[in-house]
């Protein structure tokens, strides 16, 4: 009998993989029907819809490995951080999905940040020059952009590759029209040293400078939120790294 695994578990929803399988439990079901849709849409590899019985969708595993781990040095080589590129590129250029957009927007994000950096600082998380500095370049993230088809959650283990190869992108739980440049940020937080790979199978000038700022929003936002369920965002390479990595 196949043990059971839990891949990613806290209080809103959770993975476990039993052999090939993967089931997700999630109580939102709204993340459910977003991930059936963005999956039979999307012009990229993506998992097999085995079955779906709410709270529970059966989802089939992808072959190859995770293009890599935040906190860990990326293994995969710079073919496969391209092809990787490319294949988001591809969903960048789809057309929009017809959900409108998931997530909050400007004036939200803007009042988490203000909340949040308050927060980091009298609850003595972290140095206030360390807040304030990765404030000033978060906050060019959040301007007007064109929206594009986008993941909404392309964190380094939700892309599969076979050797130079994507044989799967998985989680499309977040997807909808967002900012292109928030899917690659999030996908090289914490490898800095491979976006210009990214970026060479993505095929089109890049603001670097919003990568770096979406790098910084998206680590004051998830600080505390990770530390309060399960996770170390102090661990090398992991988001603390990523704001002290703008000093």
């Amino acid at each position: 009998m196949d043990e059971v695994e839990v891949v990613v578990a806290h209080s809103e929803r959770a993975t476990l993989r039993v052999g090939d399988v993967f089931l997700k439990v999630d109580s939102d079901q709204a993340r459910l029907d977003v991930e059936v849709a963005a999956m039979a849409l999307v012009p990229v590899p993506t998992p097999e819809v085995l079955w779906r019985k709410p709270p529970v969708l059966a989802i089939a595993a992808v072959a190859g490995t995770a293009l890599g781990r935040l906190g860990e040095p990326s293994t995969a080589s710079p073919a496969a951080w391209a092809a990787a590129g490319a294949a988001v590129r591809t969903l960048h250029d789809a057309p929009l999905p017809p959900w409108p957009r998931r997530g909050k927007d400007l004036d939200e994000l803007a009042a988490d940040l203000d909340h949040e950096c308050e927060r980091l600082v009298t609850d003595g998380v972290l140095p206030a020059d360390l807040v304030t500095r990765n404030r000033q370049v978060a906050e060019a993230a959040l301007r007007p952009w064109t929206p594009r088809f986008t993941h909404g959650d392309l964190q380094i283990t939700h892309i599969f590759v076979d050797g130079d190869e994507v044989t799967g992108i998985i989680d499309w739980s977040e997807a909808g029209p967002g900012d292109a440049l928030f899917d690659l940020a999030t996908l090289t937080l914490g490898h800095e040293e491979r976006v210009g790979d990214l970026i060479a199978g993505y095929g089109t000038d890049v603001d670097l400078d919003m990568i770096r700022a979406w790098w910084s929003l998206r680590s004051l936002l998830n600080v505390r939120w990770l530390a309060d369920h399960g996770f170390d965002p102090f661990a090398p390479g992991c988001e603390v790294d990523v704001l002290r990595s703008r000093m």
